[in-house]
């Protein structure tokens, strides 16, 4: 049987809501993309960091959660750093989805099985990716991948043929007042940002 993880990249944020102290809105959404994980099934989680970052994961990680330090925070060290570590199948997701649905992560895995990547999209405004994921050892046309600025139609011009790389469900990712705007505060989860964005104590 496949060894299958889930790993939440905590790179850097790229906006912060105005009269929020960037590192603990930073920290409140890991926070709660990390719970997210806690609640996947079947599938193994953990979390990647840059070696200058590694106070966020301490700070928000679950007891017995695997932290890997990364030379860059991009999906391609996280890849290497995993397949070192015997994994079969890896998803590599942004830590500022703070509601993002369980069911969208277990998307990413899924075409696995008939295709040695998949991507999941940014929806709303941006470029970027909400995360990605590939059979390991990944193929050697996967180019390198910024989940901030890498766009979908690019990962499948490199692959030998399109049809390679699955394009699953997207999400929106907290990178501005839209996305902000967006957030419902009727859907469960989201429990660190929804206490930073209502003045409680995180």
């Amino acid at each position: 049987m496949s060894r299958r993880v889930v790993v939440a990249l905590l790179g850097p944020v790229t906006w912060t809501p105005p009269g929020i102290e960037p590192a603990r809105w930073r920290t409140a959404l890991a926070e709660d993309v990390v719970d997210l994980l806690a609640t996947l099934n079947e599938v193994e989680t953990a979390v990647a960091v840059a070696a200058p970052d590694r106070w966020l994961a301490d700070a928000v990680v679950w007891p017995g959660t695997p932290v890997y330090e990364v030379p860059e925070p991009t999906p391609n060290a996280v890849f290497a750093a995993l397949a070192a570590a015997g994994y079969d199948q890896v998803a590599v997701v942004a830590a500022d989805a703070p509601d993002v649905p369980g069911l969208t992560l277990g998307k990413l895995l899924r075409p696995l099985t008939t295709r040695p990547v998949a991507v999941a999209p940014v929806e709303g405004g941006g470029t970027g990716l909400l995360g990605v994921a590939a059979r390991l050892p990944v193929p050697a046309w996967l180019p390198a991948l910024d989940l901030d600025t890498t766009a979908p139609a690019e990962v499948r011009r490199a692959a030998p043929s399109p049809g390679d790389v699955a394009v699953t469900a997207g999400w929106r990712r907290m990178r501005g007042p839209a996305d902000l705007a967006a957030l419902d505060p009727a859907v469960e989860g989201w429990e660190a940002t929804r206490a930073l964005l209502s003045g409680r104590p995180v």
